[in-house]
Order: structure tokens, then sequence, then C-alpha cells
């Protein structure tokens, strides 16, 4: 039998669920919004939604506690003839098995931060939360304000303390991620929480190193069609071998064909070449596996083995202090690591001034020159539009001054990297960019934002970060 308050919270449920089933289906209403209602529709529907979650996780987080294996056969989800509260989830709510999982481990981070401090009243007790740093993402989760999955990615990303990295550190940074969780996504909100635990702990960098390493694998199977797949888990040193190899082959196909002199003849016979991307990657990578890197050079890859472009500040290397970046990633790795790749290689200098700009060139020639697309890269990290992920080596070096038009500069402070998409909407929709300084800005055309509300342009590059860091003292 329901007590008062199961019974007040099942009315509630219901009334939801009834004035949710009010809300119009009709594609027929959808279709006369205008764009700027489709768009807030899609931030109403988004909170629905991350409501709903929340109360899931608030059940899943008490049916785990009562189903522990402490309790045996008199635990609720076996009783209800489930092994595991997540199955019993995943059953009654016909979720996927992520879903169910994520929310009940939401779910008891949300319960156990809610009792924490108070007494079993069975056992007399004190409870304990099992993650109390986490007790402001529990709050925001509780509240409304943060989803169950910003809670989860806040929660992976974070990891757990360690010798180098307190509890009482990780609990101001879960704090700070609670509040960026506003403006970003899920998946750039996990990349930021790994981001700011390594800045937390520089002194541990090489303990998720040797973790990648020990992950690496490669599996293959048969398909039902006939065909074959292969999966290859690949630490960051050797996934930039393999991109740095596919973009060599299929950068012409993607837009990136900011080449001239030599590789020009070779850039126009890959866009000429009938195959896919995907297909002319794979028919590149099975070439290396069976004649060595320099297979059919002349038509693809160019000679030389695959190069890694490795980043790290002169300070740390002098201290050796710090930890480095392998480019188009965001994972640090180790001094150790920076000075092994680095022996054989070819050293380069990228001189940043004080304001964190790389150095001119001047605007003799058209093209940004390989070493200024190098210091781009370095600068930006990678497409700078919005949110835009693409890594350096799928953007394009674009003038914010036409070059011709407006005696335009091929300075670095006026070239910023777009990829091909975002390069041509700059091009060919009204986009501009504006630099103030050393910052730069995104300018909507006025069909898009009649105001034309400057959106500010940060880098994506994680070596930029520590080096303003650097700068700056901290």
């Amino acid at each position: 039998m329901q007590t008062t308050t199961a019974t007040d919270l099942t009315r509630q449920f219901a009334a939801a669920v009834t004035a949710l089933c009010a809300v119009s289906k009709d594609v027929a209403d959808f279709q006369t919004a205008d764009d700027a209602a489709l768009v807030e529709l899609s931030r109403l529907a988004a909170q629905e939604k991350q409501l709903a979650d929340a109360h899931l996780a608030l059940i899943a987080g008490e049916i785990a506690a009562r189903s522990t294996r402490e309790m045996g056969n008199s635990g609720l989800a076996y009783r209800e003839g489930f092994r595991s509260t997540e199955e019993l989830l995943r059953t009654t709510t016909g979720s996927s098995g992520r879903e169910a999982t994520t929310a009940v481990r939401v779910g008891r981070l949300v319960r156990e931060a809610a009792t924490a401090g108070s007494i079993d009243p069975v056992t007399g007790e004190k409870f304990e939360a099992a993650q109390p740093w986490l007790a402001d993402v529990a709050a925001a989760v509780s509240n409304g304000s943060l989803s169950v999955a910003a809670a989860d990615a806040i929660r992976a990303g974070l990891g757990s303390p360690t010798e180098n990295v307190s509890a009482d550190a990780l609990a101001e940074t879960a704090w700070v991620l609670c509040l960026e969780a506003t403006v970003l996504d899920v998946d750039r909100l996990l990349k930021r929480a790994r981001e700011l635990r390594d800045d937390l702990d520089a002194a541990g960098i090489a303990d998720p190193e040797r973790e990648w390493v020990e992950k690496r694998s490669l599996r293959h199977f048969m398909l039902s069609n006939g065909m074959g797949r292969v999966v290859w888990d690949l630490d960051p040193e050797s996934y930039a071998v393999v991109t740095e190899l596919y973009d060599r082959a299929t950068s012409p196909k993607r837009g990136v064909r900011f080449v001239d002199g030599d590789r020009k003849e070779t850039a126009e016979r890959i866009l000429a070449d009938p195959r896919t991307i995907e297909q002319l990657a794979s028919d590149t990578l099975l070439g290396l596996l069976q004649a060595g890197a320099d297979a059919d050079s002349s038509q693809l890859l160019g000679t030389g083995a695959a190069a890694i472009r490795v980043l790290v500040t002169q300070k740390t290397v002098k201290a050796r202090e710090g930890y480095g970046r392998i480019e188009g990633t965001a994972a640090p790795i180790s001094l150790e690591t920076v000075e092994r790749l680095t022996c054989g290689g070819d050293l380069r200098t990228v001189t940043i001034d004080s304001f964190g700009q790389p150095l001119d060139v001047g605007k003799e020639q058209r093209f940004f020159t390989p070493k200024q697309r190098i210091a781009l890269a370095v600068r930006d990290g990678g497409c700078l539009f919005g949110d835009c992920d693409r890594p350096p080596s799928m953007t394009e070096a674009h003038h914010i001054n036409f070059w011709k038009r407006d005696d335009g500069r091929t300075d670095l402070k006026d070239g910023v990297l777009l990829c091909k998409f975002h390069h041509l909407l700059c091009h060919n929709n009204g986009w501009e960019i504006e630099r103030v300084g050393t910052e730069y800005f995104l300018v909507p055309p006025p069909d898009v934002d009649p105001s034309q509300t400057r959106r500010p342009m940060p880098s994506k590059s994680p070596a930029m970060r520590d080096l303003r860091r650097e700068l700056a003292g901290h």
C-alpha cells in the first residue's frame, strides 16, 4: 500500500504526463512555426527531457539502494525477477543498457549526496557519500539545472582523488564545471572536465599514457554481408601516426587544398580520383600494410614516414616540469614522451609574443606558408568557428581581410583556421571575422542576427591554453 507521499508523487507524475500529452504532436503545427520559434522550442523540449531524466535518475538511485548485493534475495530488483537495477530499469523503461547504467550511476550519486551525514535507522551507522567531491553536481541534478548526461560527463572527466589531486581540488573544479555546463554540450563538457583534471594532475600525466598503451587493440570479424570489419583502438601517439597518413591521402578531397609547387599536381590527381574519401583511405592504408610507408608515394602519400607534431613550451622543456601535447588531440603527454618523440625528429621553434600571437611573415605572397600554417595550428587548435571540433588537419587558412580586395596581409594575426564548411560559409553567406587586439570575434549576417552581436572565437588549442597560463605566471 502506498504512503501519502508516494501517492502524491504518483499524482504529480501522472499530471506531468497528462500535460505533456496535451502538447501538440501535429507536424503541421511545427511547420507553421518560424525559425526563432523552432530554436526556442528545441530548448524547451531539451528542458523537458532534462527534468524527466532527473526524475528517472532519482528513481533509479532509490531502486539501486533497495537492490544491493548485501540484500540478496530480498532486494527489490531480485524480487521483481531481475539480476540488477540496470536490467530492471532497461526492461521497464525500454531504454538502452547505456542509458539505464547512466541513470543508476547518477541516481546513486544524487541519493548518496542527499543522505550523507544522516544516520541509518536500521544499523545506526552514518551514511557517507562515495564521491563527496561531486556534491555540487548532485545538487545541480536535483534542482534541474544540470542534465543527467552532463553530470555523468563531469564525473567521468574528473575521475577520483589521487596523491597529487585532493578531493577538495576536485570539488572546486566540479563546481566550476556545473557553471560551464550551461554553455557546453555533453561531449565538450567531458573534454573540458578532462582538461581541468589534467591541469590539476600534471605530475600524474604518465599514468594514463601507460593505460592508453595497455588498452591498444586490433580486432577483426566477418559481417553477415560477407565483408570484413576491423576495429582498431589506438593510443594517442599511434592515432596521430595513422591520421597523419590519412590526411596525406585524402586532404585534397576533403577540401583542404592549400598546396602549391610540386604538391599541386599530386593534389589535383587525388581530386580527380573517382574513389570516395573512405575508399581512398581504405586503399591507402591497405597499400601501406602491403608495401610499407613509401607505397605509391607519387600518387598518394608523398615520401617519408608519418610525422607526429608535438607541442611543448620552451619553459617546460628547460625546467623539465609540466607536459606537452600531440597536435590534434586534447590528451597531454609526459615530458619523457615528448623527449622520446623529438629525439630523432625535426625541432622547430614557433616564437609567440607576450600576447600569445605567433610572429608575422608579411604580405609579399598570397598563400600562408607551411611554417605559418604550423603556427596557426599551434595557436588556433582547429576550426575557430563556433563549437566546430574539426582539428587543424581538416582546416584551411582564412584571411579575415580578403587579400586583394582589402589589401589583406598574409600575416598570422590576420589569418584563422576554418574547416571547409565554415570557410565557405564565411565567403558565401555573409559571416565575417573581426580581430580586436589578439582576440577574434565572429559577426553573423543580419538575416541570422539582426543586431549582429559579435561572438568570441577562443582558441581550441590545449597547447595555447598551457602557454597563456604560463605567460600569465600561473
